[in-house]
Parts: C-alpha cells; structure tokens; sequence
C-alpha cells in the first residue's frame, strides 16, 4: 500500500477553478476529473499547528489549547504507520516545524526533510540588514514586531534569484525524489508540504506575468486586518496571491505526471489539501485569526483519489473535516483507529457520498465556536467580555515560537486529564493572549444556501437553539473542559437565557462610569480604548468634553476624536487599533 499526501498552506478555494474560482488553475481542473471533490470539506482547529495536530491525532485541538507542538500522551496517525512497518516521509518547507510551538511534529514521521527559506525563516546570516519598504498603517510598536520577519525575507530571498531556488520548488523536487528512489517499494507514506500560498507572496515572474504584474508592484507581505492594503492596491494583492496558486496547479501538474510516469498512479491514494483559507478582502477583512471563521477561512478544498474504489470525476457533499483524513489513512494502511481518535475514515464516502458525520465544530481557541450541518453555520461567541472561563491544558508549555513566559507559568494548576491523556495529568494555565475577542462580534447564523457569502447574519432564535444544543452534544463527545460550557452559556440552556443575552450584548454603555451610548460594541470598545490612550498622553477630560453626553458615539466620533486630541506614536498606534476594534462584522 503506497499514499501521497500533496498539502498547501492557506489555499483558499473561492479561486480554484473546480470551485469556481477565476484563477488560472488547469492542474486543479484535470485532478478534478481523476479523482473526488469534497465541497463540504471544513477545517477543525486553527491555524497552522492546530491544524496540523489534528492531522496526527485525529481529534480536535482547539477546545484545549492553542498553538503547541505535539503532547507526550498524543497518538500520531504517521508514528503508528511507521511502527507498523510503513515507511512515512516529510517533506516540507513549512518553517514552524522548527519553531518552539512545532518541534515535536516531524520527528513522529520515519524521516523528513526541511526546506529552508520561508516567511521570514532563519537561514542566512547576514549583520547588515537591508532596509524594508512597509507602507502599513501600524503603529512604530506594531511594526517592530513585523520587520523582524520581513527584514530576513529580503535575505533569504536574495539566495534563491531563480525559480530554480525557490522554496516550493525544491520542496516538490524533494518529493519526487522520493518517489524515483521509492517507486518500487512498497509499504510507505509520503508527505509533500508546501508552505505556499501562504503570505509572503514570492512569486516567481513568469507567473506574475499571466496576471499582468511584476515583482516590484507588491512585496507580498498583507497585515491580518482590515480595509487594507487599501483602494487600488487591493486588485493588486488578488492578483499575486492568484499567480501563487497558479505556481502551485503547476507543481501539482508535475506530481501528478510523476505518479503516473512511475505507474503508481492507479495503486496509490492521493489526498491534496490544505489547513485553512485566506481572506482577501471578502467582509472588508485580510487575512485570518482576528476576524469570525467565515467560510474562505473555513470551507476549504480537498480532493481524494482512492484506488481501492476507482471512483473519479464526482463530486461529493458529505459534510467532512480535517480530522478525518488521519482515520482515513489508517483506514487505507488497515490500522486500527484508537479509542482517542473522534475522526472518521471517508472511504465510503468516496464511493456513494455516505454521510460522514452530522455536524462539525472547528474554531481559533479563544475564539467563537463554531458549528455546521453543511448547510448552516452558526457561531457562538462567549457570554462574558474577556479571557474568564478559558485555560490551556497542556504538558507542553511552548507556543509558536517561544516558551511560555515565566508569569505565565506562576499560576498552574495540576488537573486530573482528559480521555484522550491516556491517564497523564496536564498544568491548566490561565490564558494569556490578546489578539482574540470574539464576543465583540456576538453570535451569527447563516443560511449557506440562501446566502452562500455570509453576507446577512439570519435572525432565528428556534434555530441558533438547535445548534447550540448540537455543539454541546459534540462539545461532550470531545471531552471539553467543563468551564468552556459556563463560558458559552451551554451548561443550561433556556430561550429565557438566550434571549438575556442579547439583551446584554445590544446594551451599549461604557463600562467605566462614562454615561456615554455607542453605535454599537465595535464602537464601545474602540471607545475604552481610545480614553485609555488619551489618559496616557494627559487630555482624557479634554477628550471627554468633546463627547456629548445625550448623543450616540458613532464610528466618525472615533476618527475624529483621535485625530484632534492624540499626537505623535500614540495617535498612529491608537488609530491603527481602532480600525481594528470598529469591525464587528
């Protein structure tokens, strides 16, 4: 038994021809005909790492914790393949296998290889750093934080002049390598990783030029946020990111060509996908983590071609996830699932469309929950402002690219474990991170049939109680922790409680003794934030004596206030994240 899995990062599907998509995409087409789409295929945990936990364990990660390598008492679907005698290959330019947060994931498989060279990767040493031409709007904080990344980018960028050098390049190269040495073997696994199209956009020329751009135009980077890059440039950005999902069709053409040039196509299974998708724009947002999980994000594409069933050409609309693809692949291999493992093979699924499972949940830790039969989605986000009810559970105490801080680790607790801890007690560490608020968004409802974009949250308190109730059932088959059921208002629910709710989230009052009404919470918070940044520069009350108590504070108050009583940094940081703290949509 052979299987390939070919992965892309940030592949969002609305630009793939088999989806509908406009860009140049012919290698995506012609797998289309050779093998079977999913079209209701949703991420679980996110982004990078939690994606990719899942892919070992095969069971959700974002109900625990967030971004964290793999624990001591995880299973891993490519460890148990190797210790059954199949051989597992990784073969990946993705740079956070390297990074604090990811070092435990690569050394599960038989062997892999690394690939230097992405986002900003420590690779070349140079002491003289060329200097960076950002145009964003952040604040000098903001930025110092990013130009660490961008400014070794343009170094390891100038080592590789030619597609030739080019990250994805050698990284497909390295697979088929792999597979000329391996062809005739049998027993093995291979996994073809490629960080692209996640950003930085580096894109070779010749595919720039199918989109009528050049190099110069865009230096690939795009803040996670909104209403930016901006005007005209937004096309600009569309169309790099296109001509990186162009390079990778082209490289998927030549792995498919290789499997059929070694006469493996008819007797391997190939699994292409990704872990999540990207917004350029849609809902006025950029990006990924800091806005609600829409379906760019969260639908993402994925296509299978099993050999056992022959089936190809179809499209399939069983609801399907991330955590299935490791029970299909021991399905595949003829290994036992362990009791741990919540995910489903897709085998059947292949053949006839069998449903797969009724619902699937999939999230940001920290973020809202999320929950959708395939034609729905509902999200549900907290019931209190803030990080209450909410702790990681982990042995690992790592995050993407450093350790816990020592203030972190000065309030654990020791909790007795969870099913899949196999016995093993974990530290339960209160959490600490900030770039999430989802309550600032409330709960959203959407109808996907009627409104395939997202565009008009749908008002249906029958309904959003039906699926409150199906994700706590999922929440309980998941062994959640039970605080998370408090922190969503699960543990009981009532339409009384519901309803309290919304009334608690429309009332629009500043919570630090301001008697001042709000457009709405995007504008409440930005409020908060904008008087906290005031009383740092001294003109609190000179802000507080523009503001009319008997009027509605709406989101031009916001901008003006900033602009006539904050200077210097502190006005560019403050209005950086206020454009932020505005969206609720």
């Amino acid at each position: 038994m052979k299987a390939v899995m070919l992965m892309f990062d940030t592949l969002t599907r609305n630009h793939l021809a088999p989806y509908g998509g406009d860009a140049i995409t012919p290698n995506f087409t012609r797998l289309a005909t050779e093998s079977a789409q999913f079209d209701r295929f949703y991420v679980g945990s996110m982004p990078c790492m939690p994606a990719r936990r899942e892919l070992h364990t095969g069971r959700y990660n974002f109900l625990h914790r967030s971004w964290g390598p793999m624990e001591p008492f995880d299973f891993s679907t490519f460890q148990a393949l190797s210790q059954a005698g199949v051989h597992t290959h990784l073969v990946t330019d993705h740079k956070h296998y390297w990074r604090d947060g990811g070092a435990t994931y690569h050394t599960r498989y038989s062997t892999f290889e690394f690939i230097r060279g992405q986002e900003g990767d420590c690779w070349k040493g140079r002491v003289e750093k060329p200097a960076i031409q950002w145009k964003g709007a952040e604040d000098a904080e903001t930025l110092r934080r990013r130009s660490g990344r961008m400014t070794q980018d343009l170094i390891n960028r100038a080592a590789m002049p030619t597609q030739e050098e080019h990250y994805t390049h050698r990284t497909i190269q390295e697979g088929m390598a792999f597979l000329d040495a391996n062809h005739q073997q049998d027993n093995w696994f291979l996994q073809i990783e490629c960080f692209d199209p996640h950003e930085p956009f580096f894109v070779p020329d010749k595919y720039l030029a199918q989109y009528g751009c050049r190099a110069e135009e865009f230096d690939g980077w795009v803040p996670y946020y909104c209403g930016a890059p901006g005007g005209s440039e937004d096309e600009k950005v569309r169309k790099f990111y296109q001509a990186l999902i162009t390079m990778c069709d082209d490289y998927l053409g030549q792995i498919m060509d290789k499997l059929k040039a070694l006469n493996l196509w008819d007797d391997t299974l190939f699994i292409v996908c990704t872990d999540h998708g990207f917004l350029l724009g849609e809902h006025q947002w950029w990006g990924k983590n800091i806005m609600p999980v829409y379906n760019e994000i969260a639908n993402t594409p994925f296509f299978i071609r099993d050999p056992r069933s022959g089936v190809q050409g179809v499209k399939r609309q069983a609801l399907a996830q991330t955590v299935d693809i490791p029970a299909t692949l021991l399905d595949y291999f003829d290994l036992p699932r362990p009791p741990t493992m919540t995910g489903r093979p897709l085998t059947q699924a292949i053949v006839d469309d069998s449903p797969v499972r009724d619902y699937a949940l999939f999230g940001y830790f920290g973020g809202h929950i999320n929950i959708t039969d395939g034609d729905y989605v509902y999200m549900r986000c907290p019931r209190e402002e803030g990080k209450t009810h909410l702790y990681e559970y982990t042995l690992m105490p790592t995050r993407i690219d450093s350790m816990f801080n020592v203030k972190e680790l000065t309030d654990i607790r020791i909790h007795s474990g969870f099913t899949f801890t196999q016995g093993a007690q974990v530290m339960q560490i209160p959490a600490t991170f900030g770039y999430l608020n989802p309550w600032r968004f409330g709960d959203k409802l959407f109808d996907l049939r009627a409104d395939p974009g997202q565009l008009t949250p749908r008002q249906d308190p029958s309904r959003t109680r039906h699926y409150a109730q199906a994700m706590r059932d999922m929440m309980n088959t998941q062994d959640a922790p039970p605080e998370l059921y408090t922190r969503f208002e699960l543990d009981t629910l009532s339409d009384s409680r519901e309803r309290a709710f919304a009334e608690r989230w429309a009332r629009l009052t500043l919570a630090e003794g301001d008697a001042l009404h709000c457009e709405h919470l995007g504008v409440e918070e930005a409020l908060r934030f904008v008087l906290r940044a005031a009383e740092r520069q001294g003109c609190r009350q000179q802000m507080r004596e523009r503001l009319d108590a008997s009027a509605v504070v709406t989101e031009q108050d916001i901008y003006l206030l900033i602009n006539t009583c904050l200077t210097g940094d502190c006005h560019k940081a403050t209005l950086y994240q206020a454009r932020l703290l505005l969206r609720t949509a």
